[in-house]
This record gives structure tokens, sequence and C-alpha cells, in this order.
């Protein structure tokens, strides 16, 4: 067993450190993965920035990271469903398994749910990583590396497509081209092929939300039956809801302030439903089947490649969108110098 097992950890506000970390021991359910890709999530550059999300304060350090794919080094003694040397995608996030919420299939909702990334549990940007077998995704031979890791932000756009409860032949704004609006549009794009085309909209500053949503209304010719606010401003938030028909639904996946001011009673007057989503729940598999089956290509959205022993230069990039950064990979595990990876 090697014994390198670099680790990227998180230390406090802008103190990212790269250190040696012993490699874990499994449980019997669990399996050993040397980490391959792991893409750098807008969470994991606030987490830097500002010591916090929400609620979710960091305390102490804490092993970044958690939109990944390894391969299976070891197994544990009850693992049945995979093999070593097997490709997989990782769910980062791990329920109780026994709450009302994960017994109702709501897993996501689960107030033990441990996250990769997210206080005070660490993420998996580090060579050597133990998860739950159950779920490990294991990827077909065509799926690449790096697709696998972009499955976490696609079900990220599954998950909210689901919620909003889009179908064939459904009208949808998507508010917001960051990663996670580029995979809800993109696991969208088999129903735009079918509708015949898709339209984009450059919003300006001194337009008011009711000025906007007429201007949504000519653009798709005729109010969309969903919206789904992939931004988390104040602002994208009122359109969805002064865009969208009456009768609609409005799916709001962006994190922003913790209180907002908002159109309710244009809500309640129209019933426009506003629902929530976080992260995902039973949609890794989904995810999965649209990449492998050549639906939705993630590939397009890495536009930067960096060894784990760069990790701080792979931060700024994504932090301030060099180069005209989307999504950031990070490779972890050592290149081989006689047959070196090429980024």
């Amino acid at each position: 067993m090697a014994k390198d097992n670099l680790t990227a950890v998180l230390h406090g506000i802008e103190d990212m450190r790269l250190e040696q970390r012993p490699i874990p021991e499994i449980a019997d359910d669990e399996v050993l993965l040397a980490m391959d890709s792991v893409g750098i999530c807008g969470s994991d550059v606030h987490y830097l920035a500002h010591g916090r999300i929400g609620d979710f304060v960091l305390t102490k350090p804490m092993v970044i990271g958690h939109e990944s794919a390894g391969v299976v080094t070891k197994l544990g003694k009850k693992v049945t469903t995979l093999k070593v040397g097997d490709r997989v995608a990782i769910e980062p996030g791990v329920p109780c398994r026994y709450c009302a919420h994960c017994k109702e299939g709501k897993y996501n909702l689960c107030p033990g749910m441990v996250f990769c990334a997210t206080p005070p549990y660490d993420g998996n940007l580090t060579r050597y990583y133990k998860h739950p077998a159950d779920f490990c995704f294991k990827l077909p031979d065509h799926v690449t590396m790096e697709e696998g890791a972009l499955l976490e932000p696609l079900s990220v756009g599954v998950h909210a497509c689901k919620r909003a409860e889009v179908t064939l032949g459904s009208k949808v704004l998507i508010l917001g081209a960051g990663p996670i609006g580029l995979v809800t549009l993109m696991e969208r794009l088999d129903v735009a092929k079918e509708l015949g085309a898709t339209h984009t909209l450059l919003l300006k500053r001194d337009q008011t939300a009711e000025e906007t949503a007429e201007l949504v209304r000519q653009k798709m010719g005729g109010q969309p039956d969903k919206a789904v606010d992939c931004c988390g401003a104040e602002s994208s938030a009122r359109l969805a809801i002064f865009a969208t028909r009456s009768g609609g639904i409005v799916v709001v996946v962006g994190m922003g302030a913790a209180e907002v001011k908002l159109p309710l009673i244009n809500a309640l007057a129209r019933e426009v439903d506003i629902r929530g989503v976080f992260r995902y729940c039973n949609d890794y598999a989904a995810a999965l089947a649209f990449v492998a089956s050549g639906k939705v290509n993630v590939k397009r959205l890495v536009t930067h490649h960096f060894d784990i022993k760069e990790t701080a230069k792979a931060f700024e990039t994504s932090r301030k969108g060099l180069g005209g950064a989307i999504k950031v990979m990070i490779h972890v595990q050592p290149r081989d110098t006689n047959n070196p990876r090429k980024f």
C-alpha cells in the first residue's frame, strides 16, 4: 500500500494547506478509493473565503472537495457490489438511513447527513479516501473520471428539474449561467431539442424584475411553466416569480442571503409554487445514465486542469474566473513520469 496520501486541508479563512494524512482504515461496508479527479465547487471557494456557509461553520481543519471520482483499491468484508479496480463516481452525502426522512426516500433532508467538505466532515481532495460502497456508482468504460466527478453538479440539476416537475413540453426558465445553471440546462437538452430551440437573455442592471419578466415572455413566446433559479440573488428569485405563469412552479437552487424580499402576494394570488432544492436524492443513477447515453455532455464544462500539488493555483483560478474558468478540475494521483497524464 502506498504511503503518500497528500491531502488539501482547509485550516481557516484563506488558509489552505497541503499535508500528509494517514491512509484511512475501512469499515466492512466501505471501500478504499484512490482518488482521481475532484472538481472545485463554489461551496469550496466560499469556505476558503468566509469559513462558513449559513449554519455550517468551519471550527477545525477540514479536508476540502466533494465533486469526485476514484478507483477502488480495497473492499470491506461486506461489499459485494464492487471489485478492486472499479472506477466509480462518489455521491458525497451519506445519510443515517434510519430517520423518517431516509425511510420516506428523502435522505437529502436527513438531519444526520454526513456530507463531504461540509463542517465538521472531511471531503475527498486527497489521494486515498474511504466511502460507503452503496454511495459509489460504477462508471462504464467509456465514461471518463472527469465525467464521473461532474455527476455531482449534474445531480443537482437533475433534482432541480424533478422538483420543478419538468416534463417533455415544459417551457423552462433557467436563471444563472454558472456550473449549476449550465448542468440544469444540459439536463433539459433532450427536451430542448424536441422543442426546437433554446434562448439566452443578457440582463441589464437597471431593469426591474417586472420589466425583465416581460422581456422573458417576449423571448420565449409566452410565460414559462417552470423557473429554476440557480443564482441565489434576491433579484433572480424575484424575476423567477414574476416571470412564471400562474399555476407554475419556481424552484430555488442557488443559496444567497439568509433573508430576501420576495413578491409573495404576487405568487400567492397566482398560485405560483415556490420550492426549495437541497443537493439531490436518488439522482446519481439518472445523472450517470444521461452522461453514459451521450444525452448530456458535461466534459465541455471543464475549462482548467491542475495537479493536486497546484491546489492553491486551482482555487485562485476558480475563485477569480481566470481564463474564463467555469469548472476547474484537480487531478489527484501522481503522474507516471514515463507516461504523464495529458491535461
